[in-house]
């Protein structure tokens, strides 16, 4: 593989062991696993594949470490989470070149992953000091109520690998936070990263054990027997439906407090009274922010007839402007699918549009490799029935469907058993509330494509998850309420 010289740098220097107890080391077996350019399909270097018992190695690491902080004061993980975030930014040029490197996305699309990952760091370093408790006299009088907010203990966390750094420290941060340690599982796409960030957390003063890393390519085998031992008490999960149903059915048997992040079918609403360009603008953001690999990807374009032609118009135009490439280059706006069967599934739905009697107005085939390259993509006149409108993209593909009322355009919304996002644009504020109002999914963008930011609440209803990261709730999700009861004879 050709590489310049900061890319041999960055890989030579990436850490490549288990991260257990606060220490680097070799998996049980000695078994490595591959980790692939999808920009050329070539190997960029292999890291420890872990094994059940590693994966009890670090839940013993945990449970070990679990005590201690618990016991720490919450100024002082306050402090080594604002170290974590002063670091990651002094690191921002070698992590975000390691993350394009082994996810794809263009480096300008990397560094600013850095920027939102370390703001999870930033704000739990601020709610870590703000846990709170309560005292309470009882109706009659006769006792007191005190209630105390203390960690759940140690959890264990699973990661896509379409954002690598920012879905793991939107777990770790308020774990942290909240004195809880844990065990993260990245992707096996992309490990490197939070191999990388372990030792950012290292060096921030984390104590040993609090946090620990497990590669695996045989995630089943590793994670079961560590959610089924019941010295866990949560597990946070983001990835796709199929595998969060069976995480929960396996959290179930120990009552495991869960939290999912899942698919998303997201729609992007157009109606006739908005503003064309700014809608164009968000579209932009809602579907080419990481090629459209993205949960919160605009999926569905439900676009009333009123202004469909000139939307499609300039959206094509703004699509067709993009420079598809590896993400280190220049002037790239869009890099590589994951791997192979990413680009084989975005290959299949176009095919299924058009073959339904969809139009291809820009894009439509995949570029020849070596890598994994889909061309952005623009389809009009998709069927209702296609499967575009009903599986989750994960591609650059923008399917337009027309629709002739505000009602018809929410009833398409929400026919589908995902609800993580939507995205609206219209100018009349009774129509901006009304349909905010009436559409099943726990997050709106309306008048915006971007609705991800660390101070808000992210999550949805439905099939797409349980529970809420980030923002003031996002630490509620760490922490038990205990409720002591005071006799009184005052």
């Amino acid at each position: 593989m050709t590489t310049n010289a900061d890319e041999r740098r960055v890989l030579d220097a990436a850490r490549t062991e288990l991260f257990i107890g606060g220490q680097w080391r070799a998996g049980e077996s000695g078994a490595t696993a591959k980790v692939e350019d999808p920009a050329t399909g070539e190997v960029l270097t292999e890291v420890a594949d872990a094994t059940p018992a590693d994966g009890m190695a670090a839940l013993d690491a945990a449970t070990a470490a679990q005590p201690t902080i618990a016991a720490m004061p919450p100024r002082q993980r306050s402090e080594i989470l604002y170290r974590a975030y002063t670091l990651l930014h002094e690191r921002t040029d070698d992590l975000a070149l390691l993350m394009t490197l082994e996810m794809g996305k263009p480096l300008a699309e990397a560094k600013g992953e850095v920027g939102y990952a370390a703001e999870f760091l930033r704000w739990f370093a601020e709610e870590a000091v703000r846990i709170d408790g309560g005292y309470q006299i009882a109706p009659n009088g006769q006792t007191r109520f005190l209630t105390l907010r203390q960690p759940v203990g140690v959890c264990v966390f699973v990661t896509p690998w379409n954002f690598p750094l920012a879905m793991g420290t939107r777990k770790i941060a308020p774990a942290v936070a909240a004195g809880c340690a844990s065990i993260i599982k990245p992707a096996p796409q992309t490990p490197l990263t939070m191999l990388a960030f372990a030792q950012v957390l290292a060096d921030a003063g984390l104590p040993d054990g609090a946090l620990n890393v497990i590669n695996a390519t045989d995630a089943g085998a590793v994670m079961e027997p560590i959610i089924r031992d019941g010295r866990a008490r949560k597990i946070s999960f983001t990835g796709s439906t199929p595998v969060g149903k069976k995480l929960l059915e396996q959290a179930a048997d120990k009552v495991l407090r869960s939290s999912l992040e899942l698919g998303g079918n997201a729609s992007f609403i157009v109606l006739d009274d908005a503003d064309v360009d700014s809608a164009v603008e968000g579209a932009m953001i809602a579907k080419m922010r990481n090629m459209g690999e993205a949960c919160t990807a605009a999926n569905r374009f439900y676009v009333q007839s009123g202004v469909v032609e000139e939307f499609t118009a300039k959206l094509a135009e703004r699509m067709g402007a993009l420079t598809v490439g590896r993400g280190t280059e220049d002037g790239v706006n869009v890099g590589p699918l994951i791997d192979g069967k990413g680009l084989e599934k975005v290959t299949d739905l176009v095919a299924d549009a058009v073959a339904n009697g969809a139009s291809v107005a820009l894009g439509g085939e995949a570029v020849d490799g070596p890598g994994y390259f889909y061309p952005p993509t623009v389809l009009t006149g998709v069927p209702a029935g296609s499967r575009l409108n009903h599986e989750e993209i994960f591609g650059p593909v923008a399917p337009i469907t027309v629709v002739e009322s505000e009602q018809e355009a929410l009833d398409a919304a929400n026919s589908t058993e995902f609800g993580l996002v939507n995205y609206v644009y219209t100018q009349d504020l009774d129509r901006a509330l009304r349909i905010s109002e009436n559409l099943d999914s726990g997050m709106i963008g309306l008048n915006t494509g971007l609705v991800s930011n660390p101070a808000a609440p992210f999550g949805g209803v439905k099939e797409s998850g349980l529970g809420r990261e980030g923002g003031m709730v996002g630490i509620e999700e760490f922490l038990e309420t205990k409720y002591v009861a005071i006799g009184f004879s005052g």
